[in-house]
């Protein structure tokens, strides 16, 4: 939805015919704001070696992804666009991880049971593709462990939260610099902006940084998406449905942006679309208030 809210659903400017542009952006920032740049059917035959079918475009946001991607390869990332992936990637797998020690979904004493490990790096196939070399995963795990700040129980302590904060800190740092210092070095010191560079991630910090979100997601994701996440993916089904209904309550409950929207459709296919757009509005509180009134 991140192209769609950013020239469409969010309105500070309006085109001529009078429809909204969104917030008006310029191509660079909508550029860096398209992580996965391409559309459905590309991402279907797109080999990334990831969990799930990602796309940013929709059919009828096309014009305005080709328009913000002038002069610029159509499925290439520009230098902000991969700085962001980066930093979600460190921080999802730092903080899950911190998080997770905390709240003791996870025992980080448990990584020294190989069986354990198996099952994590089982996880990493499962979620981020084939491609994970086991022995370097292994590697990877043993370099984190043998850090002089990496904790090998947790108490509750104050002392223990201190360590781990300081952990947390720690990786980020080692992270990060280890990716400036590798594209530094191949492109020098100049501005690495738009299509100037792509950040070089050098092959041990990408493993370290997979084998904490296999962690994450054997300790806290995966038990959450087997039951959390698919009560939720039922929520938002269920509204859908619900607005397509036509029904005057779903009418009703439509905010009146919306409504306009849903006036103006000629077909099923963009009700479906306002429909859609209607259900990404909400919070998860008014989600599961609205699934409460209408379902």
């Amino acid at each position: 939805q991140t192209l769609r809210l950013l020239t469409r659903l969010e309105p500070k400017v309006f085109r001529e015919n009078g429809s909204s542009a969104g917030v008006n952006l310029t191509r660079a920032a909508l550029d860096a704001a398209v992580k996965y740049p391409w559309g459905l059917e590309e991402a279907k035959a797109h080999d990334k070696g990831e969990r799930d079918l990602k796309f940013c475009v929709y059919p009828d946001d096309r014009d305005v992804f080709e328009w913000l991607k002038i002069g610029a390869p159509c499925e290439a990332k520009p230098m902000e666009c991969q700085i962001m992936d980066l930093s979600d990637d460190i921080a999802y797998s730092v903080h899950d991880i911190e998080d997770a020690i905390v709240t003791g979904a996870f025992n980080p004493a448990l990584v020294a049971d190989s069986k354990v490990v198996d099952e994590v790096i089982e996880e990493t196939h499962a979620w981020y593709g084939e491609r994970w070399d086991v022995d370097k995963l292994l590697d990877a795990l043993k370099r984190l462990r043998s850090l002089h700040m990496f904790p090998n129980s947790f108490d509750g302590s104050r002392r223990a939260l201190a360590q781990l904060k300081n952990i947390t800190s720690a990786l980020i740092g080692r992270f990060a610099s280890s990716v400036e210092h590798a594209t530094r070095e191949r492109y020098g010191n100049g501005p690495l902006v738009r299509y100037r560079a792509n950040l070089v991630i050098p092959e041990n910090t990408s493993y370290e940084i997979v084998m904490l979100k296999s962690l994450a997601v054997h300790f806290i994701i995966a038990p959450r998406e087997r039951e959390v996440y698919k009560r939720e993916q039922k929520i938002l089904t269920d509204l859908v449905e619900v607005f397509m209904s036509k029904s005057p309550r779903s009418h009703d409950a439509m905010e009146e942006v919306f409504v306009g929207d849903w006036n103006e459709c000629t077909n099923d296919d963009e009700r479906l679309r306002v429909a859609i757009d209607q259900v990404a509005s909400l919070t998860d509180g008014s989600a599961t208030t609205l699934h409460a009134a209408l379902c």
